[in-house]
């Protein structure tokens, strides 16, 4: 199995959590989704938040890769995140349209990469303005894991809540 098909399966195991998160937290009052419930970024809305932010953040970065991702062209359409724990949508529903949609362009995104991509240096620099230059892989790692380790936390928030997500495991989405 080469990294194309690894990021192809964990792009729609994203999609799926994204969905199964969403539909809970679309069953909340604006006052549960915005409790602070001690999380890294308070509530339930602002961990949503987060890990759109995170995505969008790094999906502007990679539309810089010498590839050219033309799938990654809509990312000028979405707002511009500044730092991290920037709220840029007050609405849940807005929030899960947006991202419904990110979730669709991650996927198209991963569908145009070739084999080859994956072991070029990648270079960025970070909200602080702080460059790096590190394997283009590695980086994709890192927003897979970004967003499933934020979802562990909003689907604990969830539970506090009383609502279940349903099964979170990558295993389901790996075919037999």
């Amino acid at each position: 199995m080469g990294f194309k098909h690894h990021f192809e399966l964990m792009a729609k195991y994203n999609r799926r959590m994204n969905a199964q998160i969403y539909e809970q937290a679309l069953k909340l009052d604006q006052t549960d989704l915005e409790k602070d419930m001690g999380a890294f970024f308070g509530s339930v809305f602002g961990t949503l938040s987060h890990i759109l932010v995170g995505d969008l953040l790094w999906l502007a970065r990679i539309k810089s890769h010498s590839s050219a991702y033309h799938s990654l062209d809509v990312v000028e359409n979405y707002p511009k995140p500044s730092a991290l724990n920037d709220i840029l949508w007050r609405d849940i529903n807005d929030l899960h349209q947006t991202r419904i949609a990110v979730d669709g362009t991650i996927i198209q995104w991963i569908a145009e990469t070739t084999e080859s991509d994956f072991d070029r240096p990648f270079s960025y620099k970070s909200t602080q303005g702080q460059e790096f230059h590190k394997n283009f892989a590695e980086v994709l790692s890192h927003i897979f894991n970004h967003q499933t380790h934020h979802r562990g936390q909003v689907s604990t928030l969830l539970n506090q809540l009383r609502c279940d997500i349903g099964v979170t495991d990558f295993i389901v989405d790996i075919p037999g």
